[in-house]
């Protein structure tokens, strides 16, 4: 299969947006390379920036808490790239809100047979107390995160495509922003000499796409955070992106509704909150509505949304378009509702609902990667080609018991980066999560998250599942 380097071309030659940062590497000892990459890892820990693994346990039987493996070698992106990829994005996420709404409504897309109304309303991501619900702009993912990979074409060259669509409440870019600072801490140098984007402003663009989807008539909105509280995997996260805005942490219990607006209390009193970026799933977000055994929300929330009293970042019911099941369409979404051809191509992917997809899957399960339609974080998923035959027959028997629960895709080669191992510098494969955000405007910082497969040969780029994470350089010039 072939393979594509980020950094160097099928003869080695170092890629021209590379070429400084590489000369600049080779002259750098081995034991300063490695004295940086332990002050990396203690000034991470010190800060508190992990990610708590739901289901692992330390030797004392205790939960686990670990750093995210930060590496040394950025992934680099030269401007012209990434300015066809911004395009890219704006589209693509434009389609999706476009869709969501549709979905709430009028249901024209359904009505003209490009997506199956069984696919929509059989979804488990589906929120029939949506319907009719106006928000405000009509956005519905307010803040996206857009998994992206590069593969290889025959001829050498690399072809971007879009893996998956974060629509609900996408995670990881308080990692984008700590690696940058982390970088221009360790290696002060490299920013004079490469014109790389600044992505530091990303809060300030959060809180300004937050306060434009105030509800109408509130000209000085109250923002606050959301988070299910401090053993989320991602607290650490949820706290820092509040701290960064300069707006209240809360968890549900600081919430209460009354007459039909939100209040949080503190130690002034009450105080009514026009917008939520809520870090809590739909299921959890109002007892009343959803599971009454929930605690990390608020009872009477959704009154209050409905009644349009209060705005929620991401929209209840988002997690209908970004559903794997969902994913295949959206090129079709974007010819429908923007009369445009997709920038981004998708991964070709087979809905094994589909009797022929289906069989074609069975008779290639060893080649494919196949995923389940809700499944996240690396979970749930067979990588064919990497599994043994007892594992691909114990997948298949999960398929045939529940073949709408899968998709299935070709094994992609992820292009590769140069990263700092233990053995020393080596290619491990990569993706990019890039973050969206949609307000009066669609708008992004030029950088994103890039995840990394540190195990040698490894496709599974996801935190939980061993994964690390790069600075990721956009190129001004």
């Amino acid at each position: 299969m072939t393979k594509y380097d980020e950094m160097h071309a099928a003869d080695r030659a170092v890629r021209a947006h590379y070429a400084g940062y590489d000369r600049w590497l080779a002259q750098q000892p081995a034991e300063a390379m490695k004295a940086r990459r332990e002050e990396a890892e203690m000034i991470f820990r010190r800060v508190g920036i992990t990610f708590a693994v739901y289901g692992a346990k330390d030797e004392d039987g205790s939960g686990t808490e670990r750093l995210i493996p930060f590496d040394l070698i950025p992934r680099i992106i030269p401007a012209q790239e990434w300015r066809e990829m911004e395009k890219g994005l704006k589209q693509r996420v434009n389609a999706l809100n476009r869709f969501i709404h549709d979905v709430y409504h009028d249901q024209e897309i359904i009505k003209a047979g490009i997506v199956p109304g069984e696919q929509v309303f059989k979804n488990a991501q589906f929120r029939p107390e949506m319907m009719g619900v106006s928000v405000p702009g009509d956005v519905y993912s307010h803040i996206a995160g857009i998994d992206i990979v590069r593969a290889a074409n025959p001829d050498g060259s690399g072809s971007y495509y879009v893996l998956e669509d974060n629509l609900r409440v996408p995670s990881g870019v308080s990692y984008m922003l700590e690696n940058r600072k982390m970088m221009m801490r360790l290696f002060p140098e490299l920013f004079s000499l490469h014109r790389v984007a600044p992505v530091a402003h990303y809060p300030d663009l959060l809180l300004d796409t937050l306060r434009a989807v105030a509800p109408s008539g509130v000209n000085e909105p109250t923002v606050v955070v959301l988070t299910p509280g401090m053993y989320n995997s991602a607290y650490f996260e949820h706290a820092f992106l509040a701290q960064q805005m300069g707006v209240e942490l809360v968890e549900g219990k600081d919430l209460f509704v009354k007459d039909h607006y939100l209040y949080m209390r503190t130690t002034q009193g009450p105080r009514r909150v026009d917008v939520i970026y809520r870090r809590v799933d739909d299921d959890f977000l109002d007892p009343k509505v959803f599971r009454p055994d929930s605690t990390l929300g608020c009872a009477g929330l959704l009154d209050v949304y409905r009644a349009g009293n209060v705005n929620l970042s991401n929209a209840v019911g988002t997690g209908v378009a970004d559903d794997k099941s969902i994913y295949p369409y959206v090129p079709k979404m974007i010819e429908f509702y923007l009369g445009e051809k997709p920038i981004l191509n998708n991964v070709p992917t087979y809905l094994c609902r589909d009797a022929e997809d289906l069989k074609y899957v069975l008779a290639h399960l060893s080649e494919l990667v196949v995923k389940e339609v809700h499944g996240a974080g690396g979970y749930g998923m067979l990588v064919g080609p990497a599994a043994s035959r007892a594992e691909v027959e114990a997948f298949r028997a999960q398929l045939l018991a529940n073949p709408s629960n899968y998709i299935a895709q070709p094994t992609l080669a992820l292009s590769t980066c140069p990263t700092y191992v233990e053995s020393g510098v080596a290619p491990r494969h990569i993706d990019l999560r890039p973050f969206v955000l949609s307000g009066k405007t669609v708008q992004m910082v030029p950088g994103g998250l890039t995840r990394v497969a540190l195990k040698e040969g490894s496709l599974v780029v996801n935190s939980s599942q061993g994964g690390g994470t790069k600075d990721t350089w956009m190129l001004e010039a």
